[in-house]
């Protein structure tokens, strides 16, 4: 597997790849979580998307993250359900962790819907500390964060 940046010619497999994973959600909170919906064009066109290649060279998850001021943001990260289990999404998470150490940011944060119960174990399980949990845009969510050593 390869991680790489997202090109324009990436989009519509990242948004396939949002629709996937994130549709078992959409009853349980009631509408579209914020992934679905995301600008994926503006973010590929920012740098911010990243893509795993499978070995047949097609896409098998994606990973949304850029820098803030004081840490790394990890706004979303998706896997095909044909490539979960693999190690595909850790894969995406530590290539994140990785760039926030090469630009010296003390952290990442991120948070997930409420309803997303299998990422509330996923992220301590990978050092993710709970910080808050909050009503935003109209979404319950809860927010992570791990240092970096």
């Amino acid at each position: 597997m390869m991680i790489r940046p997202a090109t324009p010619d990436d989009e519509n497999a990242v948004r396939n790849c949002a629709e996937c994973a994130y549709q078992q959600y959409v009853a349980a909170i009631g509408r579209k979580p914020a992934p679905m919906v995301a600008n994926f064009r503006s973010q590929i066109s920012r740098g911010q998307v990243h893509v795993a290649q499978g070995e047949g060279g097609g896409i098998a998850g994606f990973i949304v993250f850029f820098p803030r001021e004081d840490h790394m943001f990890l706004e979303n990260v998706a896997v095909f359900g044909s490539a979960a289990g693999r190690g595909v999404g850790k894969a995406l998470i530590a290539f994140c962790e990785a760039e926030a150490k090469r630009l010296e940011l003390p952290c990442i944060r991120l948070y997930t819907n409420e309803m997303m119960t299998q990422n509330l174990s996923i992220y301590p399980h990978l050092g993710y500390v709970e910080t808050d949990r909050r009503e935003e845009d109209g979404f319950a969510r809860v927010f992570f964060e791990k240092r970096l050593s």
